[in-house]
């Protein structure tokens, strides 16, 4: 029973799944005032939390943590999953940046929709207890999906939160979700697969190279690693090739004409080849070469490209390297 003659207020990580959803409704559900945060960086968005928040009407926060993201990917305390994805750092770090806004705010305490055992590797009660205690707000996170199986939280301790009124889900089943789902009216759900490119294999590798050779990045360089085909052409070189015309809109929706090279076949359909942080010359006319190999245009005959630097413009007259004969330049 809430001993609290004040509105309890509650803040929830949100990322737009059903769990999130749930776990906000059966708070909201015993008086508890709820609303949520969502953090972005370009491995991740806050797409499906927006949703959320209009298909629910919690009201949501949205910031961008890229800044302090990167400080903790570089080096995570855990390590890595199988790729380049640092999911129990990741947890605590949001937890802690939300535990500020909680802070700052005068809410109670934090949530979230994590149920014990859906993932067994970062989901597990030793997982959950490091998030807790890495994140700074330890007793003030609360799952409300799973409560019954974990240890009392400081805010049911208080009486701000009803036990009783929580949870016991626990594995890897969505029945029971499913089922509260359709007794708090939610027909609409994104599935449970996660939206974390740093899970993913290809960018993953991308993003790998990105740290080897570089000490700093920019936002748009890591937008970048999720588009067209990457080719390391030497230490400090690197180039991007379209894959198709959407691919191309993409590749030069994130071009700096301040710093960057841009590559493109005169006179015959073909890819946008894009330089970050530009090259020397003899990097770009190979990066023109290439980029003729995977353009319509004829690798009998040598072809006009043209290269926009941060210079100016320059048109260089290159054969074309066939795609098969630059395999070892692919990320």
């Amino acid at each position: 029973m809430n001993l609290s003659s004040r509105k309890v207020r509650a803040l929830g990580l949100c990322s737009g799944g059903l769990d999130s959803m749930l776990s906000a409704l059966v708070l909201q559900k015993q008086g508890i005032t709820v609303e949520w945060v969502s953090f972005e960086t370009p491995f991740f968005s806050s797409e499906k939390a927006r949703r959320a928040s209009i298909l629910t009407g919690i009201p949501l926060l949205v910031r961008n943590i890229t800044p302090d993201y990167l400080k903790m990917l570089k080096n995570p305390r855990c390590g890595y999953g199988r790729y380049m994805n640092p999911c129990m750092d990741c947890h605590a770090l949001m937890f802690r940046l939300a535990g500020a806004i909680m802070n700052k705010n005068a809410l109670d305490f934090l949530f979230s929709g994590e149920v014990l055992g859906q993932r067994p590797m970062s989901q597990n009660k030793q997982s959950l207890r490091y998030v807790e205690k890495q994140s700074g707000f330890d007793g003030y996170i609360l799952r409300p999906l799973s409560a019954k199986t974990l240890p009392i939280t400081i805010p049911e301790k208080q009486g701000l939160v009803n036990r009783e009124l929580l949870l016991d889900i626990t594995g890897r089943s969505r029945r029971y979700q499913i089922k509260l789902a359709e007794e708090f009216g939610i027909t609409s759900y994104p599935s449970p697969a996660g939206g974390c490119l740093l899970t993913d294999k290809n960018y993953s590798s991308r993003l790998k190279d990105l740290f080897d050779h570089q000490d700093s990045y920019t936002e748009a360089e890591l937008h970048l690693l999720k588009h067209g085909r990457h080719l390391r052409l030497n230490k400090n070189t690197k180039i991007i090739v379209g894959r198709t015309q959407k691919d191309n809109k993409k590749i030069e929706k994130y071009y700096d004409p301040s710093v960057d090279t841009l590559i493109k076949v005169k006179n015959f359909p073909g890819p946008t080849v894009l330089m970050p942080t530009g090259g020397g010359k003899e990097m770009i006319i190979l990066a023109a070469s290439i980029c003729a190999g995977y353009s319509k245009a004829p690798d009998t005959e040598p072809v006009e490209v043209g290269a926009v630097t941060p210079k100016g413009n320059e048109i260089f007259k290159v054969m074309a390297i066939p795609p098969a004969h630059i395999r070892h330049f692919l990320i």
